[in-house]
């Protein structure tokens, strides 16, 4: 599809790989490129396997934006939180499988799928964006709110903690923990399992059981995700 991320449809799945070379940041490009990969999911009525290359799933939103001025700023974060929304509402079944660090947008993906496998390793899963100085935009909290335990849900966004993939399982944020080796394969077993599903009602179902968090999102995407507030965040005014 790009030079940055692959779409490779077989049997009805989609399998979408996001691999920038270095962290898979969520840039305007990576995020940009995410969205026409759900399009043709959407057109091809198939399951969609999110995943990165080999030891890397996403570090987030593209920090060096944020350098960029308000304008840049409120793209990136329109385009991320739009993704979620739609990824949390999108028709057939969503896995993501998750082979390294998933910080913030990364984790907000992860939260917003169907099912969610991890590989066993060291390294990072988590929201830490009070941790750079960030103030968590709403429609995070309430991707968060909707999968998270009530305890971590106020241990991740208000500490910043960071989980390791063991934790996240506990913590909501993953389903399933397996070896490195066994990832796609595993995601391939889940893929088998969903695609046996009534898709209306998976969908129906789906939007019903979401339907607060979906609400709000997209409340917020409307009221907070404005050029005036992302200025007044970044100091512009």
């Amino acid at each position: 599809m790009s030079d940055i991320l692959t779409y490779d449809l077989n049997d009805g799945v989609a399998t979408v790989v996001m691999d920038d070379g270095r962290t898979n940041s969520m840039s305007i490009t990576m995020l940009g490129e995410l969205h026409n990969a759900f399009d043709q999911a959407a057109k091809d009525k198939a399951l969609v396997i999110l995943t990165g290359r080999e030891g890397v799933f996403s570090s987030g939103f593209d920090l060096n934006v944020f350098g960029q001025g308000a304008e840049k700023v409120l793209k990136m974060l329109t385009l991320g939180a739009e993704l979620a929304e739609r990824v949390m509402s999108f028709p057939q079944p969503v896995i993501t499988a998750c082979n390294g660090h998933a910080l913030p947008m990364g984790a907000f993906l992860m939260l917003s799928a169907d099912r969610r496998i991890c590989t066993e390793g060291e390294y990072k899963i988590g929201l830490n964006e009070v941790a750079i100085g960030l103030t968590v935009p709403y429609f995070a909290i309430e991707i968060a709110r909707q999968r998270l335990s009530p305890a971590e849900f106020n241990r991740s966004l208000i500490t910043s903690y960071i989980y390791t993939p063991q934790e996240a399982i506990k913590a909501g944020f993953a389903d399933q923990l397996v070896s490195a080796s066994k990832l796609m394969e595993a995601a391939s077993e889940v893929s088998r399992e969903l695609i046996k599903l009534d898709m209306n009602a998976h969908k129906a179902t789906k939007l019903r059981v979401r339907e607060y968090a979906l609400k709000r999102v997209r409340q917020a995407i409307e009221t907070e995700l404005v050029l005036e507030n992302v200025r007044i965040a970044l100091g512009e005014q």
